[in-house]
């Protein structure tokens, strides 16, 4: 059965879709079969491998509340990982889901049929703690937190982790904490290595190795629809995310 990865940090900002795109990239690049799934309304990891929202007739949104099966609206791309897309419809999906009977598993129950097909399924989850968040982590195997090497990017950790605590006690036992990666990471500042270290000891959280450098290059890529492995392959983001899933895959 594939790895199935869930992306996930309430805090905006802090590298999650570009993560969720550049990793998924670089484990199709070793050969991977790689699944990835929008679970945000803002649909912003949708637009970034180069599909318009407002074009799709059908997204996740109809696979967890309209019956629609999840191959259905699945996205073969060139040269890349598959995509489950997202459109802002899926922004009326919690509280239509909190009217069915055991919404935190509707996302797992979708993606059974589609997990012989794949070795890596990853989900970018949205910005909340709220029901879209709790299918990401009841249907994963491992959650990975991108996280933000400034002090005010890590007060939420705690509530994640409450979160991840709670899935694990209720829908999901054999959730794993992966760990922290630590994003748009300037190392030559006392200040970003000072909160690693906090974050490591104050929550006993593995971090992951290495740290994705700050780069401009991340902020281009989208805009034509494909990752840093492809429009700045030798630049130090492409070789920290080439680096990350071959550590993940080893």
């Amino acid at each position: 059965m594939p790895r199935t990865l869930a992306v996930a940090n309430q805090k905006g900002g802090v590298a999650k879709t570009t993560t969720v795109a550049t990793l998924g990239a670089a484990l199709a690049e070793l050969g991977l079969r790689v699944l990835l799934v929008d679970l945000d309304p803002q649909a912003c990891l949708t637009f970034s491998v180069g599909i318009d929202p407002e074009d799709l007739d059908k997204s996740i949104h109809h696979v967890l509340l309209g019956g629609v099966r999840a191959r259905d609206v699945l996205i073969e791309l060139e040269d890349g990982p598959d995509l489950l897309p997202a459109t802002i419809a899926l922004a009326t999906a919690e509280v239509q889901l909190s009217r069915e009977s055991g919404p935190e598993q509707v996302l797992r129950t979708a993606l059974r049929p589609l997990r012989p097909a794949y070795d890596w399924i990853i989900v970018d989850c949205p910005p909340t703690l709220g029901l879209l968040t709790v299918n990401g982590l009841s249907a994963a195997s491992d959650v990975l937190i991108p996280l933000q090497c400034e002090t005010l990017a890590h007060r939420g950790v705690g509530q994640l982790l409450d979160t991840v605590h709670d899935v694990q006690r209720l829908t999901n036992p054999g959730l794993q904490v992966l760990g922290v990666l630590p994003t748009l990471y300037d190392g030559r500042t006392t200040h970003a290595r000072a909160v690693l270290e906090t974050i490591a000891d104050t929550y006993s959280l593995d971090v992951l190795q290495p740290a994705i450098p700050k780069s401009i290059r991340f902020a281009e890529a989208p805009a034509i629809g494909e990752t840093v492995l492809s429009t700045a392959p030798a630049s130090p983001g492409a070789t920290a995310y080439r680096a990350l899933a071959a550590a993940l895959v080893h």
